[in-house]
This record gives structure tokens, sequence and C-alpha cells, in this order.
């Protein structure tokens, strides 16, 4: 099957409606950086579409920015040996995930460290964006599949 690749809109589409983007477990002291998805009614990673041109890695570091307010350094596996072409950071999963009918994602699943401050923008309270360690996702209702990233994430982080 031939890929055509439209700009009609903001973000890259198939013309199946298939649309990439990024989704990023940002990790400190033993906490993940999650926010309550008030469409969706759960809690997720910072994450978005990456847009026309955009490279995966500025896309994640953006989305992390723009949602939370902390700029981010992403870990995990990158060729640090070789300048060009440039070396970009192994997603640590790619999924495809069903958002509706006709409507699909095909989801970087990253993982990252705080850059620099930690501190939440208060323009996101809203959002109820926060640290959460494990002992906080059970009352907080955080689904399996968010779970496991998130216990990825921390795992790697420690390694």
């Amino acid at each position: 099957m031939a890929v055509i690749w439209s700009t009609v809109d903001s973000v890259n589409t198939l013309q199946n409606g298939r649309h990439f983007t990024v989704a990023v477990f940002v990790v400190w002291e033993g906490r993940v950086l999650l926010h309550f998805h008030r469409k969706l009614g759960m809690w997720l990673p910072p994450g978005g579409h990456i847009e026309p041109g955009e490279l995966p890695d500025g896309a994640a570091r953006r989305e992390v920015l723009e949602e939370t307010g902390v700029e981010v350094v992403l870990t995990g596996e990158r060729r640090e040996d070789v300048e060009d072409p440039v070396q970009l950071h192994r997603p640590a999963g790619v999924q495809l995930e069903h958002i509706g009918p006709g409507h699909e994602h095909i989801d970087l699943i990253y993982f990252a460290r705080p850059a620099g401050s930690t501190r939440i923008r208060a323009t996101f309270e809203e959002d109820r964006v926060g640290w959460y360690g494990p002992g906080d996702w059970d009352s907080m209702g955080v689904n399996a599949e968010v779970r496991g990233w998130c216990e990825r994430a921390l795992v790697e982080a420690e390694a």
C-alpha cells in the first residue's frame, strides 16, 4: 500500500486516519509526571501529535514543555558516535491506539528526566499535572497500560 502524506490539518495524517504521536514518561525521584486528561477522563503522560516537519525527539520535548512547563532530556538509546546523519532517540515502545472510528494514533513512547526545574507551571493545576509515584496510582485509577509504562520508565531511569 502506498502511503500518501497530507498536511491539510496541523498534523501528519495518513489517508486512512492514522496520526503519528508521542507520549513521554518523565521520571524524577521515584515519581512520574502525569496529568488528568479531562476530555478522555484518564491519567496520561504528556504527549501529542508530531507537527509537520518536526522530528519525534523535538515533538516529545515540546509536548512536555507545553503541557507541564518542565523541560526534559530524553533518555534511552541513541548513537553518540555519529553526527551525520542526525541520530534520534530510539522510542521505548511503539503502539497503535484506536482513538475512534477511522482514527488511530501511532504512538512513539519515550522516557525522559527533567533538564532543570521540576516545578509545574501554576497554569496547569486545573489538569492536575503532577509528580505521582506507585503508591498514588491505585487511588488515582491509573489504567494498566499507563501503569505498565510508568513502571518501565522508573526501572530504566534507575538503571
